[in-house]
């Protein structure tokens, strides 16, 4: 009994030594503490999914207007979602960008393409053709088309794909560690310069808050996300939701 006492006491440490790395006020306050890596892994991880605005919208807005390039959007979402970002954070380094910040925001965003372009394609592609049909009647171009009919109906599709690349961005953004990217990362490889007695504590630590600042991310775009979607989409969206899952049930 005392033997399994000493062992579950010893499982319990790096979670007290987590509580109380997160409780020293210098651990937030000083040069490279938790604010300084709060602030770089939010700045990086902001530029790269707006570098990924940059590339996706306008290519999903085009190809979805058009009607055409359906493949091309599934393409490059499957090629970009096939590399994994580790390994463009090794590659991209040994270019022109260099070690830091630049090889991280161009890897990152890569990451978040592929849901900003499906969702950018999505949302034009579901407004009703008659709605269209309707404004060109009205002596509207195809870009009057874009501007005013399409893309003001796409917006709900565009902010839930905006939510989930930064959800994504967020949570790999630690990976910038490895690159001298900086960020919450940064922590938890500190922590596992040192021995796991001493580390375990700042491990923990770190990983809890990539997590909370990833579930933060989440819930704040997902009421964006809400805000922006007129209440008829909202009630079609639930319920193509539930006719989805008792599809499921059901099969």
């Amino acid at each position: 009994m005392a033997a399994r006492a000493d062992r579950m006491s010893a499982a319990m440490n790096p979670v007290s030594q987590a509580v109380v790395w997160l409780n020293d006020p210098l651990n937030w306050t000083n040069p490279g503490g938790i604010l300084d890596r709060l602030g770089e892994h939010v700045s990086m991880s902001a530029a790269a999914v707006l570098v990924g605005c940059l590339v996706a919208w306008p290519l999903g807005l085009w190809l979805g207007h058009t009607g055409r390039g359906g493949g091309l959007v599934v393409l490059v979402a499957n090629l970009t979602l096939a590399v994994p970002t580790l390994a463009l954070l090794t590659i991209l380094p040994l270019t022109f960008l260099g070690f830091g910040r630049p090889a991280v925001v161009v890897a990152l965003a890569v990451f978040a393409v592929p849901p900003l372009l499906a969702n950018a394609y999505t949302g034009v592609r579901q407004v009703d053709p008659q709605t269209r049909e309707a404004a060109r009647g009205m002596g509207m171009t195809g870009a009057q088309v874009l501007r005013r009919v399409e893309l003001p109906l796409a917006v709900p599709y565009l902010a839930a794909g905006f939510r989930t690349a930064a959800v994504q961005v967020v949570a790999t953004a630690a990976l910038a560690t490895f690159v001298n990217g900086g960020g919450l990362g940064e922590i938890i490889r500190f922590g596992f310069g040192l021995s796991i007695a001493v580390g375990g504590g700042q491990i923990l630590a770190g990983g809890l808050l990539v997590a909370g600042l990833a579930v933060s991310v989440e819930l704040l775009f997902a009421l964006v996300e809400r805000l922006v979607t007129p209440r008829p989409l909202r009630r079609a969206r639930r319920g193509a939701g539930r006719r989805a899952a008792d599809a499921v049930a059901g099969s």
